[in-house]
């Protein structure tokens, strides 16, 4: 079974950065994804960004382009997710998702594509 721990949230006022931090305490052999998903108080959990752990293929929400960036740090087995420009609406519990092993090349950017979830992280913007 996968843990996943994310941590790095916490309250900031708009326009300030936070970097959320994603630890696995597995990585299956060969390519699958991991992904940021956010869920805002009465809203559907939504998709924000995706990484191939094998490679760096991105994908992102329209919503955070620009703004947010994904990457990996594969020696430490972490994912981060980079936030700048923080907005308002941009409050959210962010949660770290990962794939099974070998799913499909594109980057999967719905919630049952992903079997591992963590705990989440709140992050709270401040206008």
């Amino acid at each position: 079974q996968v843990h996943i721990v994310e941590s790095g949230g916490g309250l900031v006022q708009a326009g300030g950065s936070l970097r959320l931090s994603c630890a696995a305490s597995e990585r299956p052999f060969g390519n699958y994804f991991m992904a940021w998903f956010r869920q805002a108080q009465g809203k559907e959990r939504e998709f924000v960004a995706a990484i191939s752990w094998i490679g760096t293929t991105t994908s992102y929400s329209d919503s955070v382009k620009g703004r947010f960036t994904i990457y990996r740090d594969n020696a430490e087995d972490t994912l981060y997710l980079q936030m700048n420009n923080l907005k308002p609406q941009d409050t959210a519990r962010y949660y770290c998702a990962q794939t099974a092993p070998l799913p499909p090349l594109a980057p999967p950017r719905q919630t049952y594509d992903y079997q591992y979830w963590g705990q989440g992280t709140q992050v709270t913007v401040s206008s």
